[in-house]
């Protein structure tokens, strides 16, 4: 367990300090970009720093974070928006341990975008509060997986990007993952047939478990493409895309005529020092009239409740299955990172401090 903040002389656990009464600073931790990944990240990439933090000023809180997130869009963003020596992008679930914001009340739990440290001063801005009807018996971590960004990914991507269709077949890839887990229950849950793929037959296991029709283990295989169409002899309406490479140039082929395909991520691209090139699509896309179409999963900010609620309502009702992968200790962030980007994860990867 990491070590709590120093405690403001007078100060009552779980209660806002009294003004004028500090003795010793916040020291949050925090893990900073040493120096960009090269190819795959390696633990001496990252750098553990103490940051002392300020006293608090009217409107902002105190927050310490209970669960960080380990995503694989952390990689190519890494490259993408951050520079040497920045603190590691990231979200979380914090605790409000501090307030002089009245919208804001110590003890409640919230969803922040303040990267990989442990404790962390907020004017309230670009904090959400756990819906208020989330049980007490749920875990929090998972404001940071299915019910969370990545299962707004797949509820979006699946409705808004595959537009599936009841009796429609749906394969999704990185299937035991944070995303493709929540695209292959929900594909159930809309009538659609679906074929997951992984890589561990753990793995396999798991999402036969949870209701998938057809899962295959893609390392195993002798050939990709003979599992893909013994999987779906008729071939695939819908593809959720969460590796690209070598698979979504096989997969491609498989599609029906008019097929939808969502392209969420490249995770078989994300570390490669060389890009890779081709198959190439066009040939495919042209004559099965397929659509592809990529996304992120901010373009449905505006319709972001409505997402929370549905995905909080079949977790509650048994509906939609959840499985995390949980690392203990904050000292541990780079390691739970890289073990993610290696698959080692079933289900969301999180770090619990």
């Amino acid at each position: 367990m990491a070590a709590g903040p120093a405690r403001r002389r007078g100060a009552v656990p779980g209660a806002p300090a009294e003004r004028g009464r500090t003795e010793r600073m916040v020291i949050a931790k925090a893990w900073v970009l040493k120096k960009h990944f090269d190819g795959f990240p390696q633990t001496s990439d990252f750098d553990l720093k103490k940051i002392e933090l300020p006293d608090l000023k009217d409107g902002e809180l105190l927050l310490e974070s209970v669960f960080l997130s380990v995503d694989p869009y952390m990689r190519p963003y890494s490259r993408r928006i951050m520079k040497e020596g920045d603190i590691m992008i990231g979200t979380q679930v914090a605790r409000i341990v501090e307030s002089k914001n009245p919208a804001f009340t110590v003890g409640a739990f919230v969803v922040a975008d303040r990267g990989w440290r442990t404790h962390f001063i907020s004017d309230g801005q670009g904090l959400q509060l756990l819906p208020s009807s989330w049980p007490e018996s749920l875990p929090k971590s998972l404001a940071l997986g299915t019910i969370g960004m990545p299962g707004l990914t797949a509820y979006f991507g699946l409705l808004e990007v595959c537009k599936m269709k009841p009796g429609e077949t749906v394969l999704v890839n990185a299937a035991a993952g944070a995303v493709g887990s929540v695209v292959g229950q929900l594909a159930k849950i809309g009538g659609c047939r679906v074929v997951g793929c992984a890589g561990s037959d753990d793995k396999v296991a798991y999402l036969k478990k949870i209701g998938f029709d057809e899962v295959f283990n893609y390392k195993t295989v002798k050939s990709l493409d003979e599992a893909l169409h013994k999987a779906s002899p008729d071939g695939y309406d819908c593809f959720f895309d969460n590796v690209g490479g070598e698979f979504a140039s096989v997969a491609i082929n498989q599609m029906k005529k008019y097929g939808r395909i969502a392209v969420c991520g490249a995770i078989s691209q994300y570390n490669d020092s060389v890009p890779q090139k081709g198959p190439y699509v066009q040939i495919p896309m042209i004559f099965k009239e397929l659509q592809m179409e990529g996304f992120l999963v901010t373009r449905w900010n505006n319709r972001r409740e409505e997402g929370l609620q549905a995905l909080l309502k079949w977790v509650v009702e048994g509906k939609v299955k959840c499985h995390e992968q949980v690392t203990e200790g904050f000292e541990n962030m780079p390691v739970a990172f890289i073990g993610m980007l290696k698959g080692e994860n079933l289900g969301k990867a999180v770090v619990k401090v």
